[in-house]
């Protein structure tokens, strides 16, 4: 199944980095993924996030408010 991975951020670079590091941490992982970013504040709001860069896997959000590792994410996957 693929797995649907957001990074919510207006495109700062701490949120570029994020994206990055989603990216790896699937490919190491070998987990298809789709990754979609979110950077409309009202989008962002709508999941509840208050401080970015956050990411959400399957529409739960699993990190706010910093640049998780290719390390950290993977234990989400």
């Amino acid at each position: 199944m693929m797995k649907k991975i957001q990074i919510l951020g207006t495109g700062c670079p701490k949120c570029k980095k994020l994206a990055e590091n989603a990216e790896a941490a699937a490919k190491e992982l070998g987990v298809e993924c789709q990754i979609e970013k979110v950077t409309q504040i009202n989008d962002i709001m709508a999941m509840g996030v208050m401080m970015t860069p956050a990411l959400a896997i399957d529409g739960q959000v699993k990190i706010v408010g910093k640049v998780a590792s290719p390390d950290e994410i993977k234990k989400l996957l």
